[in-house]
């Protein structure tokens, strides 16, 4: 069944965008590049090969596009709902209240995947028929009977394990009800940009067909606009279609370029607006992204 899971249990306060004066300030945040993962980043690219340029455009990514940010930001202010959202490429990183924690709801089965074929039960063999049959359908068509059995064997230690091996500053795992656990768009666009990193080489290729392979069904936000050109790998949460929650976490990747994005929004009222909401903020974020027409595959 996907994505049906309940997200019952004790009340967390979450702070909306009230005030005029915190909506600019916010805004201004929004517009900072996080310079010290730029640079480590750099450093990282150059260790490795040289500068990466976006295939038929012969230049680095960031020096030819960068995210509509400013335009992102004063949609999401006509909107309902309780949103945050980044863009992370090897360069920047632009984010609308980066650090601001929301529930992952199913978002959070992407770091399930990783974390389970990270376990040294599993890194070093082949997958079994029984390892399939939890992995495909969480990821696929976003079953929970799948999540729930994977989260009892990873466990809140391995998935803060995880957390700690990208870096992330503000994640918090939260048994029994996974969908409850805490995120930012800082922290998950930091592990979509290179997710397939934290996998091991023997399993990689299954786990990016997994996020690749979404169903029809569930392509909505980003499946819809994604730009022509870009390989798309992503993963989707929501409140059982109730508008408590829209999550999308998505790698846009074309040749060595890449670009992560993040849009969590909470308390949209219906699951249509809230689906909606992420479909422009997506748009308006990607637009200009260098695309190839003659391209068919998202």
């Amino acid at each position: 069944m996907p994505d049906e899971r309940p997200f019952g249990g004790p009340s967390r306060a979450r702070v909306a965008c009230g005030a005029a004066s915190f909506t600019v300030l916010v805004s201004l945040c929004a517009l900072a590049i996080d310079t010290s993962t730029a640079a480590a980043t750099h450093t990282r690219t150059r260790a490795t090969g040289g500068t990466c340029l976006v295939p038929g455009r012969g230049k680095p990514l960031d020096r030819i596009w960068r995210p509509n940010i400013l335009s992102a930001i004063g949609y999401q202010r006509g909107r309902q709902g309780d949103i945050a959202f980044a863009v992370r490429t090897a360069g920047a990183f632009y984010g609308y209240r980066p650090n601001h924690q929301e529930w992952s709801a199913s978002v959070l089965k992407a770091m399930l995947l990783v974390a389970y074929l990270d376990r040294p039960s599993v890194a070093g063999r082949a997958l079994t028929t029984y390892d399939k049959s939890l992995l495909y359908p969480m990821i696929t068509r976003s079953d929970n009977n799948a999540a729930n059995t994977l989260d009892l064997l990873i466990g809140d230690g391995g998935l803060q394990a995880l957390a700690a091996r990208v870096g992330m500053t503000h994640f918090v795992a939260v048994q029994p009800i996974w969908g409850e656990s805490e995120i930012t768009v800082q922290d998950q666009t930091k592990f979509f940009l290179h997710i397939d990193s934290y996998i091991v080489p023997r399993h990689r290729a299954y786990a990016m067909h997994l996020l690749a392979s979404v169903v029809p069904s569930q392509r909505w936000g980003i499946g819809e606009v994604a730009p022509r050109g870009w390989k798309l790998y992503f993963k989707g949460g929501w409140g059982s279609g109730t508008g408590l929650i829209d999550n999308q976490v998505a790698l846009l990747s074309r040749g060595c370029a890449r670009v992560s994005i993040a849009v969590l929004t909470m308390y949209d009222g219906s699951h249509a607006y809230g689906k909606q909401t992420l479909k422009v903020i997506f748009e308006k974020l990607l637009r200009r992204l260098p695309t190839d027409p003659h391209t068919r595959y998202r």
